[in-house]
């Protein structure tokens, strides 16, 4: 399962939007810096509404959605590239995920104290930038030194150090990996060393109650930083997030209209998430269940059989599968079947985002 590292400073809402994506999760949030220093995880279901209308079709018994794996991850400070904070501790948890969600602090609020003692998201976003890139930049500097050997007689080694040496350039400007435009071939040579400003990112933009409709000047500022580097920015509001949990079903809707929303942000937010990690869902429904499969974009049939099971991909024959829009417009997949929309696919077919799939194998 892919995982995505919630990161930012101290007290600007991690550990609150956590619990509020988890829900039932139990990590601490508390106004002093530090409260988290283990990584609390979380897995996550994403919203879908597709869900319930394949299961009415189907008639089916439960459904089951597609998941993602959250990682709340202490807050860093200035600093942490060089061990400040805890920082080298929590800068290897962000090593081992695989997208960032960075939660930037976009409200006031005197009885919460902000590490910096103001808040300003463009020096936030900065300052764990920075810590990221440097961090980065002293991995690439290292690797440099152990490949010079290699690169007299290699000329793969030669080539690694010509692009890692171009990273570094970039990263002393301020830039960070991501910024960096590198062909395929020079993204494969970093590949392996899992830099963490290569990492996809979104910012939630962490903001009160009263600003969840609308956004604020600090989101603003979010967004043009964002822009930058094509980051996407999802606003949510923690606090509400977390009042939610508290709720009955029938309250929510009441609460979120109160507010001007018809959604909180979170769910926004964990859609968001799916979609930078490149996840992709296809169907399979029936009268026990449907259920959403996460596959990674550009997969194969078989390749999509093998999630479900390994056997499936070993000794697949073929795949039934029909558009997701397809099958709901008309409302049956024999109606489906009768207007030639059921395709049979073999082992080349590239999954499509939607696909409702049957798969034949031999066991």
């Amino acid at each position: 399962m892919l995982r995505a590292g919630i990161v930012g400073l101290p007290n600007v809402g991690k550990s609150t939007l956590f619990n509020a994506v988890v829900a039932n999760s139990k990590a601490e949030a508390a106004n002093f810096p530090f409260c988290t220093i283990e990584p609390n995880v979380g897995i996550v279901s994403v919203p879908d509404d597709r869900l319930n209308v394949l299961a009415n079709i189907s008639s089916s018994e439960q459904t089951i959605p597609a998941r993602v794996e959250f990682v709340d991850i202490a807050g860093l400070v200035k600093g942490a590239s060089q061990g400040e904070g805890l920082g080298n501790q929590f800068l290897s948890h962000i090593r081992e995920v695989d997208a960032i969600v960075h939660v930037v602090r976009c409200f006031e609020n005197d009885d919460i104290i902000h590490v910096a003692g103001s808040v300003d998201p463009a020096r936030d976003i900065e300052i764990i930038n920075l810590e990221l890139s440097l961090s980065d930049l002293g991995q690439i500097e290292r690797r440099i030194e152990r490949t010079r050997k290699q690169a007299r007689t290699n000329k793969d080694a030669q080539f690694e150090i010509t692009v890692l040496e171009k990273l570094a350039a970039e990263l002393n400007e301020g830039k960070s990996v991501r910024q960096v435009s590198l062909n395929e071939e020079e993204a494969a040579v970093i590949k392996s060393l899992g830099l963490l400003s290569n990492k996809p990112i979104i910012y939630a933009a962490n903001v009160s109650e009263d600003d969840l409709a609308t956004g604020n000047d600090f989101v603003e500022k979010v967004r043009e930083i964002a822009a930058l580097e094509n980051a996407q920015v999802v606003i949510v509001s923690a606090q509400v997030e977390a009042e939610l949990i508290e709720l009955a079903e029938e309250d929510k809707a009441d609460f979120l209209e109160s507010l001007g929303v018809e959604e909180g942000g979170l769910k926004s937010l964990i859609r968001a998430t799916y979609a930078l990690l490149g996840l992709r869902t296809y169907f399979t429904s029936g009268p026990k269940e449907t259920r959403a499969w996460t596959i990674n974009a550009g997969m194969s049939a078989p390749q999509a059989a093998g999630v479900i099971h390994t056997d499936f991909e070993r000794g697949f024959i073929r795949a039934e599968t029909v558009a997701y829009d397809d099958l709901v417009t008309h409302g049956s997949i024999n109606s489906a079947k009768e207007k030639g929309l059921v395709r049979s696919e073999g082992k080349e077919y590239i999954v499509q985002e939607g696909d409702v799939m049957l798969f034949r194998f031999n066991v």
